[in-house]
């Protein structure tokens, strides 16, 4: 995904709107008590949910389990009143995810504790096991941590979100067949098509799909940028977050 950092002087594609107010703006000035910011926070949370889901699956010892938890923590997210205590200084969505999943988990698992403590109810399910149950798994000290984790998957969230987008705008554009063609060059998954053989497959010359190409990666660094947008608070940041992003790709 190197290719999102490439600059080019090639004349530019129309932008997409800048956000005079993002979503995550939207949900720090109205802490929810509107519709409108009701409806971004939902919004971000449905982009977030595999990375989130990522983050719970470490600390969990069944996939079942894991979805239970992760439903259970957006459901409190998007209660009303679910996000009174955040600090509007934490100006990006992601962190403040991390940082409440992170103290969702660590209050579940308390609560499993004084459950196992008190009248026999059932324990939480990020609990240990029973001796029939897998019980809480060793960590891979290979494996990448729960963060790095959540990091990736956000990383990877942002990017389909973003292919998503150049998929809707081809096929309204009638070139949809051209973006499953080109659409490799994005996703780096070029090793059993050439330049030469994209050619002869949309009836074009090999110079043509090469300023296509280039023209597709400007576009997707374009929206994926505008993406990210969506969860800062303050836009001055987005270059930022895009290399954090690239970062987590690694």
């Amino acid at each position: 995904m190197s290719n999102l950092a490439t600059n080019d002087s090639t004349p530019r594609q129309a932008s997409p709107p800048v956000f005079v107010t993002t979503r995550w703006t939207r949900v720090l000035q109205a802490k929810g008590d509107s519709t409108e910011a009701e409806a971004a926070l939902s919004d971000l949370c449905a982009a977030y949910y595999a990375p989130v889901f990522a983050f719970i699956r470490r600390n969990a010892p069944e996939e079942d389990s894991a979805r239970d938890l992760t439903q259970e923590f957006f459901a409190r997210l998007l209660a009303r009143g679910g996000i009174d205590n955040v600090d509007p200084q934490r100006g990006r969505f992601r962190s403040f995810l991390l940082g409440a999943v992170k103290h969702f988990l660590a209050d579940m698992h308390g609560r499993g504790r004084r459950l196992k403590r008190g009248a026999g109810q059932p324990m939480e399910s990020i609990d240990p096991g029973t001796d029939t149950s897998p019980g809480l798994q060793l960590a891979d000290p290979k494996a990448p941590s729960p963060d790095r984790e959540f990091d990736r998957k956000w990383a990877l969230t942002m990017l389909d979100r973003a292919l998503g987008v150049l998929a809707e705008e081809h096929l309204a554009a009638g070139k949809a067949g051209q973006f499953d063609v080109l659409k490799p060059w994005l996703t780096g998954d070029t090793e059993n098509i050439s330049q030469a053989d994209a050619a002869r497959r949309l009836g074009l010359n090999e110079n043509a799909v090469k300023v296509a190409v280039h023209r597709l990666r400007r576009r997707f660094r374009e929206v994926i940028k505008h993406e990210i947008g969506h969860t800062l608070s303050d836009l001055a940041h987005v270059d930022e977050e895009l290399h954090y992003l690239l970062e987590a790709l690694l």
